[in-house]
């Protein structure tokens, strides 16, 4: 029988999502100035106000200020009447130094000794219903918000719009798990102020099935788009009026999005945050590590669906052990548990081996802040980072490295595919 699965992702303007891009941001500058530092920041923001809680353990100095500004403002916090604007709001910082018990477990001389920064367990998970191994409820409500934040700043087809966004896409698959047809869509936005209730009920309805919806479809392949049937069930602005939003309208915090920043339910979670982590926490690293292991074992051929699982503890450098589940997809004549043993030899899985591996040690985060950590572009850009000294400093990176397909053959050689 034909079942109903949903997935939702919000904007990055939702309030969490702020905190997210500010830890973040943090994060990627104390690498640009040292890339040993170890980082644990939280981020809160509400009406007027953000404050800054974590440990840090770093040789350089940074304008915490001016950082969370700049994230507030290149988001879109640019208006008092948001009642959270980048120039005016209150930025309280209690960062203080880590914790000397915590380094000792972490740190080695011999850095191919280094411990996992925390215990925990870890998942990493892929499937080949999308172009990108991502499950495809969450893909499209990535897209949808996408696209409504670059409608937001053309400000020409839809000029009302505000930061604060929220989408939910419902799908239904058949028995044999693949999508029929899109069930319903649920989009959220924050707007400016319309002289009546009905009138911005109407507006809005109009421009996101009409606007934004066909500039989402635009994007996808054909057999995609024919998921967009005249049958879907919107649900635009259900509460009605959303003019209050973002960090005015409800606290946010680092690291509550953690589901909307993986796999959208699909899959499992650890329940470990990411944002505003160094990557000798595994927290963050070794989820990108498994995703990297599960999209190229699905690209590979040895599935259509892998979950992998990976564990630790503190202080300790290799894995308590890999787990892996292909939903009896598996098109190798091998067991799970034999799959993971194999998954074990071909990728190097201790915290020093993923950093290395995936280049972690780089100013790489802000980007994974806002619509996924998972399923993104893989490129190389230059970014530019300032110091509190006025110094500049230029740096080039490589983005989503864990998103590359560079050890499919490494799989096909070791599955003998």
């Amino acid at each position: 029988m034909p079942y109903l699965f949903t997935s939702e992702s919000v904007s990055e303007g939702h309030p969490d999502k702020v905190a997210d891009q500010i830890s973040d941001a943090l994060i990627d500058n104390f690498l640009a100035w040292d890339a040993d530092s170890k980082v644990a920041c939280e981020t809160l923001v509400t009406t007027g106000q953000v404050i800054l809680a974590g440990e840090v353990k770093s040789k350089t100095y940074l304008d915490v200020q001016r950082i969370a500004r700049d994230v507030i403002r290149k988001i879109g916090y640019t208006k008092s009447e948001y009642m959270f604007e980048a120039n005016s709001c209150g930025v309280l910082s209690a960062i203080h130094e880590q914790s000397a018990d915590i380094n000792q477990g972490v740190d080695r001389i011999n850095k191919q000794e280094q411990g996992a920064g925390d215990q925990g367990m870890m998942f990493g998970y892929a499937t080949n219903e999308t172009d990108n191994y991502m499950p495809l409820a969450l893909d499209l409500a990535h897209k949808i918000l996408i696209e409504l934040a670059a409608i937001r700043r053309e400000a020409t087809q839809i000029a009302y719009l505000r930061p604060d966004a929220k989408s939910q896409v419902t799908i239904e698959y058949s028995d044999d798990h693949r999508p029929i047809r899109i069930d319903s869509i649920v989009v959220s936005t924050q707007h400016d102020d319309f002289d009546t209730e009905e009138a911005m009920q109407q507006r809005i309805q109009r421009d996101i099935v009409e606007v934004l919806i066909p500039r989402v479809k635009s994007q996808l392949k054909e057999e995609l788009q024919a998921l967009f049937t005249d049958q879907i069930t919107y649900h635009i602005n259900p509460t009605g009026k959303f003019v209050i939003g973002g960090p005015h309208g409800d606290t946010g915090l680092t690291g509550r999005k953690i589901i909307v920043d993986t796999y959208g339910g699909k899959g499992a979670h650890g329940g470990g945050a990411f944002s505003g982590k160094d990557p000798s926490k595994v927290d963050r690293s070794a989820a990108y590590a498994t995703r990297h292991i599960a999209k190229n074992m699905v690209a590979a051929g040895v599935a259509d669906e892998v979950l992998v699982q990976v564990s630790y503890a503190i202080g300790v450098k290799d894995p308590m052990g890999i787990y892996v589940n292909t939903y009896g997809t598996a098109k190798v004549d091998l067991s799970d548990g034999e799959i993971a043993k194999l998954v074990g030899e071909v990728f190097d899985m201790t915290p020093y081996g993923i950093e290395t591996r995936l280049k972690l040690r780089n100013p790489i985060y802000s980007e994974t802040a806002a619509y996924g950590h998972m399923g993104r572009k893989n490129e190389t850009v230059t970014k530019v980072f300032e110091g509190a000294n006025g110094e500049r400093k230029e740096v080039e990176v490589e983005l989503f490295t864990w998103e590359k397909l560079d050890y499919v053959d490494k799989i096909k050689a070791a599955f003998r595919l």
